[in-house]
């Protein structure tokens, strides 16, 4: 046997162990890149985040205002139309309610919500007119009656809001409401009041009675009692003008001869006044003066 054999019962000799590789699909340079843009892009971020916290992205945005103000794009001018009750101070100040009236970063939604809130202000659009002028065009609510409520009055439009309560003589020509809630029952009441037209310029005002039904308030003093369904107000009321168009002069139910007209049972007029006084008390005297007949 060799030098090289082994002698029988000897332990082998120990290899050093080969430390484990793996194949990479990539090459080695690409993957240092690939490493490289991570870092950059956790530092990145990192940096983001720090800037955030201290308030950078604001301020930056803030300097972007001004620098756009300063550029000429600020707000100069403030065309409005449309406006007739509403004032145009009041207008001006909800547009123009920032520091920075920079033009491209107006909130025009913004602008016109609070336009809106301004009670003559029913529609309203605004507009960008470069390079410093914001366009505004107001749509006013238009009044249709005064409500007299609670010892005060107020000019209302179709749907009751309240527009105003100064400089209301310049509103006497429209119809009057007077209740609790009467304001929003105007569509209603104008509803009724438009099928007589003949007596609407007799009419002082309509009084809502018990939130139910109406009564009619004439200007020679007069009432006349409703049904309290709006099918049923309009037939009476509608009856009642025939009955008034039909009578000679000296024949009207209104003008001081009766104070009273109740028309809510159906079919029937119930009268009262002056003139039913006079009739029941001539009655009353006939009756007496009648000599008994004899048979």
């Amino acid at each position: 046997m060799s030098s090289a054999s082994l002698k029988r019962g000897a332990t082998p000799p120990r290899q050093k162990p080969r430390p484990a590789t793996v194949t990479l699909p990539v090459a080695a340079a690409k993957l240092r890149r690939r490493v490289a843009i991570t870092v950059a892009a956790l530092v990145g971020v990192t940096a983001l985040i720090i800037a955030a916290l201290a308030g950078v992205p604001q301020r930056l945005g803030e300097e972007a205002v001004r620098a756009t103000a300063r550029a000429g794009l600020e707000i100069v001018h403030v065309d409005i139309t449309g406006n007739k009750e509403t004032a145009r101070l009041d207008i001006i100040r909800k547009a123009l309610p920032g520091r920075d009236n920079a033009m491209l970063t107006s909130d025009l939604a913004t602008i016109r919500a609070d336009l809106l809130a301004l009670p003559w202000v029913a529609d309203a659009s605004v507009g960008r007119r470069l390079p410093d002028t914001l366009a505004i065009h107001i749509v006013e609510r238009r009044p249709v009656a005064l409500w007299q409520h609670e010892g005060r009055f107020d000019a209302i439009d179709i749907s009751g809001k309240p527009l105003t309560n100064q400089r209301l003589e310049r509103f006497a020509g429209l119809p009057r409401v007077i209740g609790r809630d009467a304001n929003a029952r105007v569509r209603e009441m104008l509803a009724l009041t438009a099928v007589a037209p003949t007596l609407e310029p007799q009419m002082s005002a309509m009084v809502l009675v018990g939130g139910r039904r109406w009564d009619v308030k004439f200007k020679t003093g007069e009432t006349l009692s409703l049904p309290d369904t709006p099918a049923a107000a309009s037939a009476a009321l509608h009856r009642f003008a025939n009955l008034e168009a039909g009578l000679g002069p000296d024949r009207k139910l209104l003008g001081g001869r009766f104070e009273r007209f109740d028309m809510r049972l159906p079919g029937q007029m119930i009268v009262g006044g002056p003139a039913v006084e006079k009739a029941l008390e001539a009655a009353a005297r006939d009756a007496k003066q009648m000599k008994p007949t004899t048979i």
